[in-house]
């Protein structure tokens, strides 16, 4: 037993990504605070799929605050709510529909149907760890709490993504900034539904974003850890 936890936890370590996209996101900070704009788009264009040549400081910001919000729920919340519903192997279901949407879930002519798969599996194990994400960017976001919710409830459905959408335009919100108006992929332009509230991001709203997300993760595992004792303890009982 002691050998099967252990290896539970090795899985779940593997599966998260969170300091992997913190040190990213740091990386296009740090490369914008330092002004070196060649940097910070080098950077940026390792972990989003949009066209990065021509993002000035700005729109870089944005654009990195975004990936924050976006993967922390897939990366971080979702990989989390499913251990904890099945332990490593759904944890790892989860992980391995969630890279193929970000292989082949953007549709073409080869992958079509494949990529159409991919995206709607991940759509349905991401529906709920999104909304719980979002839920606690809404609980930490102090003096914008009620910004957030709104954000969420006006905004994420103009959005793309049933998931994506709900996180970002709440994690937005939450910090109080606006979030990219438009982005171009692979040389096509493309005008986004508004996103989160007050003035648009820039670089010095980039930390405010990991440490929302930050919070949000205390809060989490704070809510998880009382259930699970509680349901061990109705379990004794019984």
């Amino acid at each position: 037993d002691v050998y099967k936890r252990q290896a539970q936890v090795a899985v779940l370590y593997l599966c998260i990504g969170w300091q992997s996209l913190q040190q990213h996101a740091l990386a296009v900070w740090q490369a914008l605070m330092a002004g070196d704009i060649d940097q910070a788009r080098l950077k940026l264009s390792w972990i989003v799929s949009r066209d990065v040549a021509e993002l000035d400081a700005d729109e870089i910001a944005q654009a990195d605050i975004e990936s924050v919000l976006e993967n922390s729920s897939d990366a971080l919340f979702a990989s989390l709510f499913w251990f904890f519903i099945g332990g490593a192997v759904f944890t790892l279901l989860h992980r391995w529909v969630n890279t193929l949407d970000a292989m082949w879930g953007y549709k073409n002519s080869r992958f079509y149907y494949f990529g159409w798969a991919a995206a709607r599996l991940d759509d349905v194990l991401a529906w709920v760890p999104a909304r719980l994400t979002a839920f606690c960017f809404v609980w930490v976001a102090g003096e914008h709490r009620d910004r957030a919710l709104e954000c969420w409830q006006t905004q994420a459905k103009h959005c793309d993504s049933p998931n994506g959408g709900v996180v970002m335009t709440t994690g937005a919100g939450a910090i109080n900034v606006k979030l990219s108006a438009k982005a171009s992929y692979d040389g096509v332009l493309k005008q986004k539904p508004r996103m989160g509230a007050g003035a648009f991001a820039t670089t010095k709203d980039i930390p405010q974003a990991i440490t929302l997300v930050r919070h949000a993760l205390v809060l989490f595992m704070a809510v998880t850890t009382v259930l699970i004792v509680f349901i061990y303890y109705i379990g004794a009982v019984l």
